[in-house]
């Protein structure tokens, strides 16, 4: 226990309130279900969690990944009766089960991402695992030797394949993950994450992320960019000023990056979607925050 209240959970810059909602949940393997759009870091943080994990003669608890998908089976997440062993070895016999992902996790996390995009068969599948540590192949009941946390992702945003019921979302505790809390977390990320080419202007890179997150708060959009959108545009614009072999970002280069990068991370309401574009809209929105820059660069907006 000492080992997880005294570790920090690593590779994540900020998100304190979500580790440490994280933190206390694992204390009492509790299983967890973090809540959040697409590229604010999800999957980083619950990598990052078996490391704080004790460990048992100095060996790392296991990772074990399942992607969520309309096509994975009970079979493959809970394993399968073999049935030429069972008639070699008899029926009932253990040698004839093939286990699946699950038992990969004891002692560590099973990482199910985009858990709302399981089947009700999965789903009724993991709940007698999740419960009673026993699974049901077929005819078969077999004994479930497997410690483990369980822990989803789920992205609010995204219809799931089958509506996750209410009795297997009963067994999760949720924890929701926003967007970098602060500008300067935004940042770090950013030069840590994305590519470096040529030189980024600070001021230029500063105004940047403000321009992202301020389309985060925008309340003409329904749906807003991630982190990845800020990550995109610093590689993007990098790329373009050095095809036009210049040795460091312009306002244009940015501008260039633009619809390619961000077109598809947002979504206008319905009631302006009748109006404008998205592509228009963020070419609005960008030339009257660059306005100085594109008019100093000679782009004249």
């Amino acid at each position: 226990m000492d080992n997880v209240k005294n570790n920090d959970i690593k590779g994540v810059i900020g998100q304190k309130k979500v580790k440490k909602q994280i933190k206390s949940a694992i204390l009492t393997k509790r299983h967890i279900i973090l809540v959040g759009q697409p590229g604010i870091g999800k999957t980083t943080l619950v990598k990052a969690l078996s490391d704080i994990l004790p460990s048992e003669n100095n060996k790392k608890p296991p990772f074990v990944r399942v992607q969520g998908s309309p096509d994975l089976t009970s079979e493959d997440l809970l394993g399968d009766i073999d049935p030429l062993k069972a008639i070699e070895k008899g029926p009932l016999s253990l040698e004839a089960f093939t286990p699946g992902k699950i038992f990969k996790a004891d002692g560590g996390i099973l990482f199910f991402d985009e858990v709302n995009r399981c089947s009700e068969k999965l789903q009724n599948a993991l709940l007698q695992a999740l419960e009673e540590k026993k699974v049901t192949i077929g005819s078969y009941d077999v004994d479930l030797n497997a410690e483990f946390i369980f822990i989803g992702t789920m992205n609010p945003e995204e219809a799931s394949t089958e509506p996750l019921s209410d009795v297997f979302l009963d067994r999760f505790d949720f924890i929701y993950m926003e967007a970098p809390e602060t500008q300067d977390f935004e940042e770090k990320i950013v030069k840590l994450k994305g590519k470096k080419i040529i030189n980024y202007p600070d001021h230029l890179f500063k105004k940047t992320i403000k321009f992202i997150r301020n389309l985060r708060k925008d309340e003409d959009l329904e749906k807003h960019p991630s982190v990845r959108a800020s990550i995109g545009i610093y590689e993007r614009a990098q790329s373009n000023a050095y095809l036009e072999n210049r040795k460091e970002v312009t306002a244009k280069d940015i501008k260039d990056s633009l619809i390619s990068v961000l077109s598809h991370r947002i979504r206008l309401k319905p009631s302006l979607k009748y109006k404008k574009t998205t592509k228009n809209y963020l070419k609005e929105n960008f030339e009257e925050y660059f306005k100085e820059e594109l008019t100093s660069s000679g782009d004249d907006p």
